[in-house]
């Protein structure tokens, strides 16, 4: 699917929010008459699938985060954030091109050069605007570390060790603390690219 302000969907707010595209997806799981499901969210999607496990969590049967976190943006990364709307303003084609090549583990960035300048061509055709929320969502969002510990159903993580973004020890703490299983893979930030089999391999047990 996709979310406001990427792909096909239009910008709907300033802000993207955590919240707002998790009520988008519930408008979607609405309109497919889907009652429940299992929850997988990637990075960003993994803040969305928390968000909805707050305000539904009947909805939810399992969930499982992919290079994703419950903790919110440390004051630093929430500054960082901040100078990449100043970026994207000045030069967001430099800005995209960086940011997407800094999500891959630098052993794997020349293997998949192909990939990485594939996302980054789709990126650039992203409204500039949307991009901006989406990143003032991010920025903005909620700590829902709480959310995940007192998550009683099936619950998992899947950890990247060279991931560039969450680093692995900082992140298989919150893990713990949070009771959730974690599987631990090769590769950095974009494992449904960097170890997809890897990834398959787990979400094919999870389900």
């Amino acid at each position: 699917m996709d979310f406001p302000g990427h792909g096909k969907s239009g910008i709907i707010s300033e802000t993207h929010s955590m919240e707002l595209m998790a009520e988008i997806v519930e408008a979607l799981l609405q309109h497919l008459q889907i009652p429940s499901a299992t929850f997988i969210g990637h990075s960003m999607g993994g803040y969305v699938v928390l968000a909805y496990a707050e305000m539904f969590p009947h909805k939810v049967e399992k969930l499982v985060l992919l290079n994703s976190t419950p903790v919110a943006d440390s004051e630093e990364r929430r500054q960082n954030r901040d100078r990449a709307l100043k970026v994207i303003d000045q030069n967001p084609q430099a800005y995209i091109s960086m940011a997407i090549g800094n999500l891959f583990a630098e052993s794997s960035r020349e293997k998949f050069a192909t990939e990485i300048e594939a996302l980054k061509m789709e990126a650039y055709a992203f409204p500039i605007k949307g991009i901006k929320a989406a990143i003032r969502g991010m920025r903005d969002r909620k700590d829902r570390t709480e959310v995940l510990k007192n998550f009683t159903k099936g619950k998992c993580m899947i950890l990247a060790e060279e991931d560039p973004i969450l680093p692995l020890p900082e992140t298989k703490k919150v893990a713990e603390r949070c009771g959730v299983s974690v599987k631990i893979i090769e590769g950095g930030h974009m494992s449904l690219i960097e170890n997809w089999n890897s990834v398959a391999k787990y979400l094919l047990f999870i389900g």
